[in-house]
């Protein structure tokens, strides 16, 4: 059917997901078809030796003994046991690698999903026949069908023409040929067909992704009035703000970290909570918390200190207070300036002691 011009907006990541569960997903079957036709001219190389040996048994078996064959129960079943076995042989790993190449054909397309909607009756689309006979008739992606189904049926219809054609002078001295040659001829006769067909069906299924998947963007489109819906849904869903919270914090701990090896000293208790502060005079007229945490985030502000040779002190009542107290990036309270004084005087006695 044709596009809804009111939906002139890209779909948001929502409503792909919702679009993606109800199994509506961007997949061209002619990209399919003709992979899995390259699939089986790959092998056809690869298993030509091993499928040329069964029909050179199977011919050799028919012009030799076919005419003096035993018609009984017994043998009927044991010539029937040995063809099958022989289809099996030249069957099964050929089979096996079109399943592969079909499987990540679709794979790549689609990518991974399990939905069973896809199976669930549509009983609305089912029972509206206005809208039916109008798909039927008016649907421009009909014309699209009919135009690949045309194309498929020409590439198809002509591969063996035209290589039977050229090869007319080659299959009366077949007759004189032994069964291996005969075998041998078959295959690459039947792998030029597929290789004539081969091509324009790549062409095809290309050309088909290409307008799947722009067709599949048109259809999810939204319009203006479809995503300030969303917007506001999401808005007032707590599981979005709750992701977007565990977001933000993630972001904000991440950047409070990299602060610390800036830190002049990391004030903990000993193990709960760990405040990293810096001091400057020359940006603020006390020191600044650049990271403070409790727990697991606290032992990571300890490790980063570590790492980089910043002093760690032990002071309960002052990690407690700046902690409930002081935000990341404010500057301490007047009443804990002795405290911290003291702490960083101590350091700064033991580093010129040191130096000496």
């Amino acid at each position: 059917m044709a596009h809804d011009p009111s939906k002139t907006e890209k779909a948001t990541p929502k409503k792909r997901e919702k679009t993606r569960e109800e199994g509506n997903v961007a997949k061209s079957q002619e990209l399919s078809k003709a992979t899995t036709l390259l699939g089986g001219l790959a092998a056809l190389y690869m298993f030509h030796g091993m499928i040329a040996k069964e029909l050179h048994d199977i011919f050799t078996w028919t012009c030799t003994e076919a005419f003096t064959f035993s018609l009984t129960s017994e043998s009927v079943y044991m010539l029937f046991q040995s063809l099958a076995a022989s289809l099996a042989t030249m069957l099964l790993p050929f089979m096996g690698v079109l399943f592969v190449v079909g499987f990540l054909t679709m794979r790549l397309q689609v990518g991974q999903l399990w939905t069973t909607k896809v199976f669930e009756p549509k009983w609305d689309k089912m029972f509206d026949v206005p809208k039916g006979v109008q798909r039927l008739l008016f649907d421009p992606k009909l014309f699209v069908r009919l135009a690949k189904s045309i194309l498929q049926a020409l590439a198809i219809g002509l591969a063996p023409y035209i290589v039977l054609r050229d090869e007319i002078p080659n299959l009366a001295p077949l007759f004189f040929n032994n069964p291996l040659g005969i075998s041998a001829y078959m295959l690459s006769t039947g792998a030029k067909m597929t290789l004539y067909a081969l091509v324009p069906m790549l062409a095809i299924g290309i050309g088909d992704t290409i307008y799947t998947f722009w067709d599949y963007e048109q259809n999810i489109k939204m319009s203006k009035q479809d995503v300030k819906d969303e917007f506001k849904q999401m808005e007032g869903d707590p599981h979005i703000r709750n992701k977007q919270r565990e977001k933000m914090m993630k972001t904000m701990n991440s950047r409070m970290l990299k602060q610390v090896p800036e830190a002049d000293v990391v004030i903990c208790n000993p193990t709960h909570i760990a405040i990293a502060l810096k001091y400057d005079a020359m940006q603020a007229p006390a020191p600044i918390v650049l990271a403070k945490g409790v727990d697991h985030m606290a032992e990571k502000i300890k490790k980063i200190a570590r790492e980089n040779d910043i002093p760690l002190r032990e002071n309960k009542p002052l990690a407690r207070a700046l902690y409930k107290v002081v935000e990341v990036g404010d500057i301490i309270p007047e009443e804990m300036y002795q405290a911290v004084a003291s702490i960083l005087a101590q350091l700064h006695k033991f580093s010129r002691n040191t130096s000496r």
